[in-house]
């Protein structure tokens, strides 16, 4: 679990790994150096259950930077991701995933649909992936496949995060481990993903966004089908990072939506 000044809402992802039937885990929550009461937050639930470790880094301002800090701490066969301001649905997410990916050795990871909600935790929509593996392979250039809060994939064969790419690093993550053996979307809601004012989708560098999309559809051009419709939609995401601050901030929850209902595989 990587965390950057989000005190309000990390207690609830938390107490979501607590809620799971599977108890065997441990929570590696990485700090990107988060100015305000995160690290007092974080330390309180590292008392209250020896299975939880805070790190406490410099601010990077690189996920993918974080996100490896978080790997080398990591322990476990399997590794799960969950973002500090969203939340685990399912009680049995983890029982479930770590049950088939022991039951099929030619699948290094799997995720599953998520429940997207604002910033008061009221649902806005429901959002499923791509089930079988080669149903993620036909758009996997189009988007990441994968939602990240869903995820677990097994840490010896994921390696790390590319550092060199400022955004889209868990995207790149996925296509890499997807080259190497197969990949699976349970048709089941396991994770509440926040869409509000203080989420990254809000304020990323748009600019950066695309500059790491063109690297990653030509990275795995000779890997995945549908390049050159993953390059046009790379080039129409060109153009709306052009716009006018103001317009990108009306359209962006829109456009978010209407992505990941044409690259999810089925939306409500």
């Amino acid at each position: 679990m990587t965390t950057w000044k989000r005190p309000q809402y990390i207690g609830g992802a938390i107490q979501s790994v607590l809620d799971q039937t599977f108890t065997d885990w441990e929570i590696v929550i990485v700090d990107d150096g988060s100015p305000d009461n995160t690290a007092e937050v974080a330390r309180e639930w590292e008392k209250k259950d020896k299975r939880i470790q805070y790190l406490q880094l410099k601010h990077v301002g690189r996920i993918a930077i974080v996100s490896n800090a978080g790997l080398r701490k990591a322990k476990g066969e399997f590794v799960a991701i969950l973002d500090d301001d969203d939340w685990w649905l399912d009680k049995q997410k983890l029982e479930k995933q770590i049950g088939f990916l022991e039951k099929n050795p030619d699948y290094l990871g799997c995720g599953g649909a998520y429940v997207i909600v604002n910033g008061e935790g009221k649902e806005t929509g429901r959002f499923m992936k791509p089930q079988s593996d080669e149903a993620i392979r036909r758009v996997a250039l189009y988007a990441n496949p994968m939602a990240n809060s869903t995820t677990m994939f097994r840490r010896m064969e994921a390696g790390f995060y590319d550092e060199s790419l400022p955004q889209f690093a868990d995207w790149d993550f996925w296509l890499r481990l997807g080259k190497n053996g197969k990949l699976y979307n349970f048709p089941e809601y396991f994770s509440a993903y926040r869409m509000w004012h203080g989420g990254a989708s809000f304020n990323t560098n748009q600019k950066e966004l695309v500059g790491s999309a063109i690297v990653i559809v030509r990275r795995y051009r000779n890997d995945y089908p549908r390049f050159w419709l993953a390059f046009l939609g790379t080039a129409a995401y060109w153009c709306y990072a052009r716009l006018p601050l103001f317009m990108r901030r009306r359209m962006n929850a829109f456009f978010s939506k209407t992505k990941k209902f044409l690259f999810s595989g089925s939306g409500s």
